[in-house]
This record gives C-alpha cells, sequence and structure tokens, in this order.
C-alpha cells in the first residue's frame, strides 16, 4: 500500500486582495480572481506535487461547477472521486485578504458538507496507505456520518488516519468536546496555533501541542512565520523554522504543510523531516493568490 486518500471539501474561492481597509457602505478598491481550492483538494494538490505516491480525492461538488473542479485536480496530478450534486451548488468561499496576506472568510459550504455515508466505499482504501480527512466534514450532517464511516473502515483496515481541525469559528460553533470525541482514534492531528489553543484550553503554543500529543500520537501545530511544532507522546519532538518570505496571500499554508507533511510521511520521513518540508510548502504557499500550488490554480 502506498498511495494517501483524502476526503474533503472542493470549494470555489473568490480572493479579494484590498490594500486598503475595507471601507463600509462604499467601494473598496481590490485585485479580485475565481480559483478552485477547498481545504481537503488543497491538501490532496499539495501532496500530490511531490510526485511520489498516488494521491486520491473523495469529495462532492455542485453539477455547476464539476468539471473546472475535475480538470484542475487532474491537471495537478490527483486522481478523482468528485459526486456531483444535482440540488446544491459547490461550496464558495470569499476570501478577503488585506494588505498583511492575512485573510477572512465568507464561507457557503454547498455541497462540500452533503457527502454522505453513501458516497463513501471501503474499496477505496485499496491501495491506501494514508486516509486523511479535511475537519470541515465534522461540522454538518451528513458529511460527519461520512467521515465517521470512513475512519471506521480505516480502523479495520489498518489504516492511519489524520485529521486537521479546519477553523477555530466552526470548532466554537460545534464545540470542543464533540469534535475530540469525534476525532478519538486519530493518529496524527495538524492544528494551527490558534486551534491548538482552543482545544486545550492552553496558552502557551508548547503546552497546546504537549496535550494534544497525550490525546492523539502524533501532533504537528504551524505557527505561521514561526515555522511549526511537532509532539508525541507527550512530548515536542521537534522545532521547525519556516523560511523567510515575503507573503502576498496565506489562504492554504496550512493545507500546503499538510500535504507536504503526509507526502513525506509516505516516502519514509521521520516527523521532523516531514515538518521541515511542510514549513517549506507552507512558505511557498503564501507567496502565491489562492491555496494551490502555483501551477494547480
Amino acid at each position: 500500500m502506498s498511495g494517501l486518500l483524502v476526503v474533503g471539501d472542493v470549494v470555489t474561492d473568490i480572493v479579494a486582495r484590498h490594500r486598503t481597509p475595507l471601507a463600509p457602505a462604499t467601494d473598496t478598491a481590490a485585485e479580485i480572481r475565481r480559483l478552485p481550492g477547498g481545504a481537503g483538494a488543497n491538501v490532496a494538490c499539495w501532496a500530490a506535487r511531490s510526485g511520489g505516491a498516488p494521491v486520491t480525492l473523495l469529495g462532492r461538488v455542485g453539477t455547476d461547477e464539476a468539471g473546472w473542479h475535475d480538470r484542475a485536480l487532474r491537471r495537478a496530478g490527483v486522481r478523482t472521486l468528485l459526486v456531483p450534486d444535482g440540488e446544491a451548488g459547490t461550496a464558495t468561499v470569499i476570501s478577503l485578504v488585506d494588505a498583511g496576506a492575512e485573510r477572512t472568510f465568507l464561507t457557503d459550504s454547498g455541497a462540500a458538507l452533503r457527502l454522505s455515508p453513501a458516497d463513501w466505499s471501503d474499496a477505496f482504501l485499496n491501495g491506501t496507505a494514508r486516509l486523511h480527512l479535511s475537519g470541515y466534514l465534522f461540522f454538518a450532517e451528513p458529511s460527519r456520518a461520512a467521515a465517521l464511516r470512513a475512519m471506521r473502515g480505516a480502523r479495520e483496515a489498518g489504516v492511519p488516519v489524520s485529521v486537521d481541525p479546519a477553523s477555530v469559528g466552526f470548532l466554537k460553533q460545534w464545540g470542543v468536546e464533540r469534535f475530540l470525541a469525534a476525532a478519538r482514534g486519530v493518529e496524527a492531528l495538524f492544528p494551527n496555533v490558534d486551534e491548538a489553543l482552543l482545544l486545550t484550553g492552553c496558552a502557551d503554543p508548547e503546552e497546546a501541542a504537549v496535550a494534544l500529543s497525550r490525546a492523539f500520537p502524533l501532533v504537528a501545530v504551524t505557527l505561521g512565520a514561526g515555522g511549526a511544532l511537532v509532539a508525541e507522546a507527550g512530548a515536542v519532538t521537534d522545532r521547525v523554522a519556516a523560511p523567510e518570505v515575503s507573503p502576498v496571500d496565506s489562504t492554504g499554508a496550512g493545507d500546503a504543510f499538510t500535504g507536504a507533511f503526509l507526502a513525506a510521511r509516505l516516502a519514509g520521513a521521520d516527523a521532523g523531516e516531514a515538518a521541515e518540508a511542510g514549513c517549506r510548502a507552507g512558505a511557498e504557499a503564501v507567496t502565491v493568490v489562492g491555496g494551490r500550488p502555483p501551477e494547480a490554480a
């Protein structure tokens, strides 16, 4: 078994970069682009970019844009298992990116969170060495049921599972304890620093990483320009610096980290080496507009 299977969201991103603060009730000049995105899809694209193990993505999209997303993913080297939805449009995110490259999302989940257990088959795990789930799936039914069904199939097949918590806003709405209970049994967790602090109630990133690693065997906490922390079995085992870059859009930096990390692990890297690969990808991601590798946008 050698491949990576990602189950997650496929999204149409409307990225609006504005150099001045938003002006309420009037116009604000911006550069606006329509790009393929979605946390799950982005992870798959960055993992496939390694050119190593095959990467497959399972997600649900509206029939309105299914072809466009399928072609973009295949160009990026991702094998697609896209489920067309005739009742809901493709998920859409308006990403407002300020002069400091920080992004704020307005999210319409559309078809993405309508993924259901009926869309899953344990046969998808054939030839799969790792399963990765986008945390967004946990925040709605039936996608949560689909994620739990995939986790159960992976556990029965002996395939390790990783999850990224995805969103501080949605975590707060759904509940930290509910998320932690749903993610029980996951081998690797990829929170950003804000998610790690929220999930643990800690005030310090290292303390949060350590606390999470008591529940999940491997935890990699991304720190933005500060790099990443890796914790295993109740101890920080690696601290990795991020390359210095000039950011233009922070969208997808965490997805890039996760995709590159998982690809490196599949290639035989240890956790520290995988985190270094993740930090390199994350640094590259913030230098381009959107959440995909430059050639995959």
